[in-house]
């Protein structure tokens, strides 16, 4: 009786030693990690502050005309520091927009002109400063990133109020020899003029949620100009207009994600790759036989 048993059994063993065998053959499934990919983040504010280096295209004023010629030797304004916020979006991970309010300090004027008449030469020396507030819809173009730092260029549409304050002209031509203001009462004159803007800068990426940005904008601001130059004696000559402001501006923008704020950062997307699932083989089972 145990030597007919024998057999049968080393046969169930040797069939499951191949069946085990076999199953090894068989490709197990892999698990990957699919790859993380950190989401960019939507909303963010954005505060500014630099210096403006400004310039005017011409003067003009309607009294020119009584002259034979005019010819301008200088029309300067000093440096004059601006600040500004913004709120703006990123659109993906190389567009964004914002828009940006900005106050612009007072840059003071300096000019003068000489005059031609009659073969005399008339002088006119001016002063005041001028100043702007200035709204901006910009949109930005990111270069790609290495090592945290982002280029970037961008263009920007909007309007701009010019200023002219405590305007004077101190000549013998309309004011001998005193100094006009823009009124009896030195009230500046304001005017709203469209403007333009364009970026070129780099960023870098202290944190996920905090951005330096050092920039270099060229910026349109329109035209302006004073009030009615009133003489010590009550005469009224034209305004004096600026024409074509133009300003070269350097600045420093820290950039704050609204992410920042919360108590969690924003989920990070997974590129999801479809898993494909090998069942392990069935396992090879001795049919059952009885001991009778």
């Amino acid at each position: 009786m145990f030597s007919a048993r024998l057999p049968i059994s080393i046969c169930t063993a040797a069939l499951l030693a191949a069946s085990v065998a076999h199953a090894a053959d068989y490709p197990q499934p892999i698990y990957v990690q699919p790859p993380v990919i950190e989401e960019f983040s939507g909303w963010y504010l954005r505060g500014d502050i630099g210096f403006s280096n400004q310039q005017v295209g011409s003067l003009f004023n309607e009294q020119y005309s009584a002259f034979d010629s005019v010819q301008t030797v200088d029309k300067g304004f000093d440096a004059a520091p601006f600040f500004g916020l913004g709120i703006g979006y990123n659109f993906n991970d190389w567009l964004r927009f914002d828009v940006t309010g900005e106050y612009r300090g007072r840059a003071n004027f300096h000019g003068l002109d000489i005059g031609s008449v009659g073969g005399f030469f008339i002088p006119d020396r001016y002063t005041g400063s001028k100043s702007e507030w200035t709204f901006l819809l910009n949109g930005y173009i990111d270069l790609g990133t290495w090592y945290n730092v982002t280029p970037f260029v961008g263009a920007g549409i909007g309007f701009s109020r010019n200023t002219i304050s405590d305007f004077g002209d101190v000549g013998i031509s309309t004011c001998p020899p005193a100094l006009c203001t823009s009124d009896a009462h030195g009230v500046t004159a304001s005017q709203w003029n469209f403007a333009w803007a364009l970026h070129a800068g780099l960023a870098y990426k202290v944190t996920k949620n905090f951005t330096v940005e050092l920039a270099y904008r060229y910026l349109d601001l329109g035209n302006a100009k004073t009030g009615d130059l009133v003489t010590y004696d009550g005469n009224v000559f034209p305004p004096m207009e600026f024409r074509h402001l133009t300003s070269h501006d350097l600045k420093l923008g820290l950039r704050f994600n609204l992410d920042g704020f919360a108590d969690y950062s924003r989920p990070a997307r997974y590129h999801h790759q479809p898993q494909v699932y090998t069942p392990a083989p069935p396992m090879y089972e001795p049919p059952l036989r009885s001991r009778g």
